[in-house]
């Protein structure tokens, strides 16, 4: 591959990044690779099959546009590496803008992920690997996190056949909190006590799912899932596909009706999982709901303090001053991983120019990771949470198909203000509206920025949006 086309694509990632915010691109876009440019084609891969569709379903129109802009292509194909085999030099195959998606059996919708090389379900059912590291002894508490923990903690100490403590347990909060570690720790000290506990992301359920009807053994993989005594389903919001989320319904309501503990995560509340249906979410808000808020100051250098110890094994003599502790602690970020990415700058630092750990070190290493000035990251959810209150309309009709201008106005409002105050694309905003096309969200931005340059009373309505949503 030639370094104009290197260059290109570094140039298309720099922007996607920039589009779609760096905790959108570091969960989704850094395992994307460029594999080859050829005749205004580009081929991308990526590892997994679940990647691939969520990378279609979500960013290939953004990631067409951007090769399209950098004019050294106007055609994408996205694949899996591990699918691919070809000779050297090979030419890539016939182009296509938009990747057909594997096929899937007939009861299963397009867009779900199909994984044909997993030949037995039943392992599936076994359980997603756990993090040995993420335990209850490894967990800092803080105000944040104590009632998760509290919860957390009773439901896996429950004595094995004894009836559910909290059904379900759902807990949510922002990337990087924390979630998946109480998850994992529930299962570790589950099994520990006697019950039978599976741990498993959304992603494993829908690849175990659909390669046991592949396999025509979906019936057993059902009766193992509801064979348990507590079920763990780690980032909820990831359950794709209609029968999928059949299933995991029917699963929900067999477990919980015969007295088996769900445990839930998710990164937003039950009601703000638009993608699940209405029977689905409100099982899930029947239990305990509890989110994990940010991370107080005190509890980041609770937690600064844990990793530099564990890293102060690995590397002998690392150590870092409390001042540099608490200028990271009050200026990167607001979760564990932002913490770790902060450390782990200041450990190449020195390992790398045997520079000694200062705070004016650490100011240069960490700069680009300090948010403090930036304005406060805002959702689709708060906007569509804050603006429905405002004008007294629900979530559902401004994300329905309702024309009537109590409705209207709202929507259009909403889509405005995601435009303005969000990173998402025009196409990204028109899927959380209820699966609309971009130009109707443009339709909606233009109309609402001209009304607000000749209406006055519309603009300071804007505005006390803007207010009420940052305060959010």
């Amino acid at each position: 591959m030639d370094a104009d086309a290197r260059e290109a694509w570094d140039r298309v990632r720099r922007r996607l990044r920039a589009e779609v915010g760096e905790e959108v691109y570091s969960s989704w876009f850094p395992r994307i690779e460029l594999d080859g440019i050829h005749d205004g084609f580009v081929r991308l891969s990526v590892p997994t099959r679940f990647l691939k569709t969520w990378i279609q379903q979500h960013y290939i129109e953004r990631l067409v546009s951007l090769w399209q802009e950098e004019g050294s292509a106007d055609r994408v194909e996205l694949i899996v590496r591990t699918a691919v085999m070809r000779a050297p030099g090979a030419a890539p195959a016939p182009v296509r803008t938009v990747v057909t998606r594997a096929a899937a059996p007939a009861d299963v919708e397009a867009g779900t992920v199909v994984v044909s090389s997993m030949s037995n379900p039943a392992e599936v059912a076994n359980g997603s690997p756990l993090d040995p590291r993420l335990t209850f002894s490894t967990y800092r508490l803080g105000d944040s996190n104590r009632l998760a923990h509290a919860a957390a903690l009773k439901v896996a100490h429950a004595p094995a056949g004894s009836g559910p403590v909290f059904n379900p347990l759902y807990l949510h909060a922002a990337v990087g909190l924390g979630k998946t570690h109480l998850l994992q720790a529930i299962a570790a000290d589950g099994s520990d006590h006697g019950r039978r506990v599976v741990y498993l992301t959304a992603e494993r359920f829908m690849y175990g799912f659909v390669a046991a009807l592949k396999s025509q053994s979906s019936l057993a993989f059902k009766e193992q899932l509801r064979g348990i005594d507590t079920l763990v389903i780690d980032d909820l919001q990831f359950l794709q596909g209609k029968s999928v989320q059949q299933e995991f319904c029917h699963t929900l309501n067999a477990l919980m009706d015969s007295g088996r503990q769900v445990v839930i995560a998710a990164d937003r509340p039950p009601a703000e999982l638009d993608a699940l249906e209405e029977r689905v979410r409100s099982r899930l808000a029947g239990g305990l709901v509890v989110e994990i808020a940010p991370l107080d100051d005190e509890l980041k250098l609770e937690i600064l303090a844990a990793r530099i110890a564990t890293l102060s094994h690995q590397h002998p003599g690392f150590g870092v001053p409390a001042d540099v502790l608490n200028f990271i602690a009050r200026n990167c970020g607001q979760n564990g991983r932002d913490l770790d990415g902060a450390l782990n700058r200041l450990l190449a630092h020195n390992q790398l120019t045997s520079r000694a750990i200062t705070l004016e070190m650490a100011e240069t290493a960490v700069r680009d990771l300090v948010r403090s000035s930036e304005p406060k990251r805002v959702r689709v959810d708060d906007i569509l949470r804050v603006v429905a209150k405002h004008y007294n309309v629900s979530r559902a009709d401004i994300l329905s198909q309702r024309r009537t201008a109590n409705v209207v106005k709202p929507r259009q409002i909403a889509m405005y203000l995601a435009k303005m105050l969000t990173l998402r694309s025009l196409p990204e905003i028109g899927r959380r509206f209820g699966g609309r096309d971009h130009t109707t969200v443009l339709h909606a931005v233009r109309k609402i920025d001209g009304l607000v340059g000749t209406d006055r009373a519309l603009a300071d309505e804007v505005e006390t949006l803007k207010r009420l949503v940052n305060d959010e």
